[in-house]
């Protein structure tokens, strides 16, 4: 069975997505998890993930969850429903479609936060 990356890679992010602000500590902690993963393209996290998906989604949720610390959001005020949240990972998905079908050589880290910043409205 073949997945589409780019399908992964948008249902990781909203998934792993962190829904309120982090004590400084963990802030810390979670850019230290984040930093070593942040030099992939679109293209590479697939690569060199080889089949497994659970690598990308790891990637993809660090990547996440920085953007959306960095820019103060709380997932929570943006959705609160089941139907909030899918229709959020939706227009995630999209994004990051876009984003990587113009480019797949972008650093990802880039397009998940032009989704993040595109989804949310920001």
């Amino acid at each position: 069975m073949r997945f589409n990356p780019v399908h992964i890679i948008a249902s990781a992010a909203l998934f792993a997505a962190p829904g309120i602000a982090l004590a400084d500590e963990e802030a810390e902690q979670m850019m230290k998890e984040a930093l070593p993963v942040m030099y992939h393209t679109c293209a590479s996290v697939i690569e060199e993930a080889n089949g497994n998906d659970e690598y990308v989604l790891e990637v993809v949720g660090k990547m996440t969850a920085l953007s959306l610390y960095n820019r103060q959001v709380n997932i929570e005020d943006h959705a609160s429903t089941d139907e909030d949240k899918a229709a959020l990972r939706e227009t995630f998905l999209a994004a990051l479609t876009e984003g990587c079908a113009g480019d797949e050589n972008a650093l990802l880290g880039g397009v998940v936060d032009n989704a993040v910043k595109t989804t949310l409205g920001l």
